[in-house]
């Protein structure tokens, strides 16, 4: 039998999955065609007659999540309900959960022009599912943009569960927050106090520092050692002196974002009893340090996949650490979810404080912290 007898018909189709995975997974620096194509079963040789590049196999794949969404959303009467279409779009979004998160994250290394065919199909998005958010409550377009950070939030982990059971699960908290009136805080979202981020005072901590904002302009993978030794003042070869490589900044940055949050955790919870209280502060705490560290938890956020194994491990572990605080409370507050429902919704609120606060822009002041905050719990169900 031939090979061309046995070629599956599907294969772009089966390529342009592959890589999504790939490029989600670690991102679009660090994954490789010859991965690709193992994932596939084929040579990289064949990989090359259905893509010319790399580029090319990931600006298909950014496009096809966004490309299912339009069309499953303009399969809709144009009457649907709110959860009609958020129905439609947290159905497509769970299905191919495993590669939803290349738009979100690694989108900016697209060329602009393709960065802004990608921006008009999800504003379209965007625009379906504002239409049919009530209007009868303030922040119509931030309430709409949160729904759709609860919807795409199953892309940003690996809890494991049933289809149907995310799909409802994430439906409801959508729905949730597409009607939380983000003004109304009151005895919500409490005040809460962050520790400041520390002032470099070594050359190591100069270095993090001056790293931290060209990850978050340009990405990771294209900073070089010799921008950020230009920013602190030294030569690149000086960088060595403190660290291996310039994963092991990243690495660093990582883990003071973790330690700064956790720090914010320990402080804000003490004698904190009721778990309803302690998720307020919780999400008020979470919120706060999203909009106060916004370029640190951007990179944490986009940066942590395409770390080497070895240097991802304590940060894995310091993130489920975290998360399982979350989860703890959520579930005394609402008994009837098992653990992998709470830690779904914990990460849909994680997902409302992304999109919502790029939507404001991340401005920092206490009403759009409290907004937010209020779109949070409006998430998790309380």
């Amino acid at each position: 039998m031939t090979a061309s007898a046995v070629r599956p018909r599907n294969r772009r189709q089966l390529i342009v999955e592959a890589a999504g995975r790939m490029f989600s997974q670690r991102g679009y620096h660090a994954a490789s065609m010859e991965e690709i194509s193992a994932g596939v079963g084929i040579t990289a040789a064949a990989l090359y007659r259905h893509f010319p590049n790399k580029y090319a196999l990931f600006a298909e794949c950014a496009n096809v999540t966004v490309d299912r969404l339009v069309a499953a959303l303009d399969a809709l009467p144009a009457d649907a309900s709110a959860a009609d279409v958020l129905a439609a779009a947290t159905g497509v979004t769970v299905a191919h959960r495993a590669t939803g998160g290349v738009y979100r994250w690694e989108a900016r290394y697209l060329e602009r022009a393709d960065r802004a065919v990608l921006g008009t199909k999800f504003a379209h998005v965007v625009g379906r599912v504002t239409g049919v958010v009530p209007d009868d409550l303030p922040a119509r377009d931030l309430r709409a943009a949160a729904a759709l950070g609860v919807v795409g939030s199953i892309t940003m982990h690996r809890t494991s569960i049933a289809q149907r059971r995310a799909e409802d699960l994430l439906l409801a908290s959508a729905l949730r927050v597409a009607t939380t009136d983000p003004t109304a805080t009151t005895g919500g979202v409490p005040l809460v106090e962050l520790p400041h981020q520390p002032v470099p005072r070594t050359r190591r901590a100069e270095i993090i520092a001056a790293a931290i904002p060209l990850f978050e302009q340009d990405g990771f993978a294209t900073v070089t050692n010799g921008r950020i030794a230009e920013a602190v003042g030294l030569v690149p070869s000086a960088i060595y002196r403190y660290f291996p490589g310039k994963a092991d900044i990243l690495a660093a940055a990582c883990l003071q974002a973790g330690a700064l949050l956790s720090q914010s955790v320990e402080h804000n919870l003490t004698e904190v009893l009721d778990p309803h209280e302690a998720l307020a502060v919780l999400t008020a705490t979470y919120v706060a340090y999203s909009f106060g560290h916004t370029a640190l938890t951007t990179v944490a956020n986009a940066e942590l996949g395409g770390l080497p194994a070895a240097l991802q491990r304590p940060l894995v572990v310091a993130q489920r650490e975290h998360i399982a605080v979350w989860e703890q409370q959520l579930r005394l507050a609402r008994p009837e979810l098992d653990s992998r429902q709470a830690r779904v919704l914990v990460h849909a609120g994680f997902g409302v404080v992304v999109e919502a606060g790029r939507r404001l822009r991340w401005r920092d002041d206490q009403d759009n912290r409290d907004a937010v905050g209020a779109l949070v719990l409006g998430a998790l169900g309380l």
